[in-house]
């Protein structure tokens, strides 16, 4: 008989699963060759995050571009046990994540869904899943109602209060701004055009907050050709907040009238 010693200590072995993980939301989803696009509002997502929490412990990050195959689905392998997946899609820019923080912060906000997701492991759990993403982004429309002027390069607005991020394991905004100028390109092509649209994508809580909104218009060299303040604008998530009128010129009205009274009558006899 021959005895084996091993002076290494016991290596505990965790069993795992693999779990694939079908994005589905207020979304649509379009096959194109080699290539699969989350799509809302017409717009493809460009981006998913997938973060992988047990008892509040990061365990894995898992990150997806829209260039890549697999695009919206997502395979996780799984240890045994409860898990928080935190799955988000977005179409924002310049984005950064913070796994110390837990935030996820854009310098372009846009389009951007979001699900806490709990999924107990065993070996009897289902080797695929759907999960559906709600949208926690919320949108400013503006609408000018009279004729874009020669010259005007950008449309622009300032929030006094305006959120760039969210805490990707509660939903709620972070990344405040106050008075940060957010703007849009006007193509030639809408010179002289009225009721000219611009959407504004920022984050906000189940809960609304208000907040005013300075509006104006420049030129390419920075010479302001309009402006108009709104007060007290609501916002609240998956939600679009219409502000409409006139930017360049105020209105102005005029208007004909008649005074219908007579004076005191002349009386003649003859």
């Amino acid at each position: 008989m021959t005895l084996l010693a091993c002076n290494q200590a016991d290596v505990l072995y965790s069993p795992t699963k693999s779990v694939t993980f079908t994005l589905t939301g207020d979304f649509s989803i379009s096959q194109e060759p080699m290539t699969r696009a989350l799509e809302a509002d017409g717009k493809a997502m460009t981006d998913v995050w997938v973060l992988d929490y047990v008892n509040g412990v990061l365990q894995q990050h898992l990150h997806q571009s829209s260039d890549d195959a697999d695009f919206g689905t997502v395979n996780l392998p799984l240890t045994f046990g409860t898990h928080h997946l935190y799955f988000v899609t977005s179409r924002g820019r310049d984005a950064v994540i913070n796994t110390t923080d837990a935030t996820l912060t854009f310098g372009g906000v846009s389009d951007t869904f979001w699900k806490d997701h709990t999924i107990t492991v065993t070996s009897s759990t289902a080797t695929s899943s759907t999960v559906t993403l709600d949208r926690i982004a919320t949108r400013l429309r503006v609408t000018v109602t009279d004729a874009i002027p020669e010259g005007a390069a950008t449309l622009n607005v300032t929030p006094r209060t305006w959120y760039y991020g969210f805490n990707y394991t509660t939903g709620e905004p972070c990344a405040a701004a106050t008075s940060q100028p957010i703007y849009v390109t006007l193509p030639s092509s809408v010179i002289g055009t009225t009721g000219v649209v611009a959407n504004f994508f920022g984050f906000s809580a189940s809960a609304q907050f208000t907040t005013d909104v300075a509006i104006d218009s420049k030129t390419s060299n920075g010479t302001v050709l309009g402006t108009a303040t709104v007060t007290s604008v609501p916002f609240t998530r998956n939600t679009t907040t219409s502000v409409i009128g006139t930017l360049y010129a105020p209105v102005h009205t005029h208007s004909i009238t008649i005074n219908a009274n007579w004076e005191d009558p002349i009386d003649m006899t003859w």
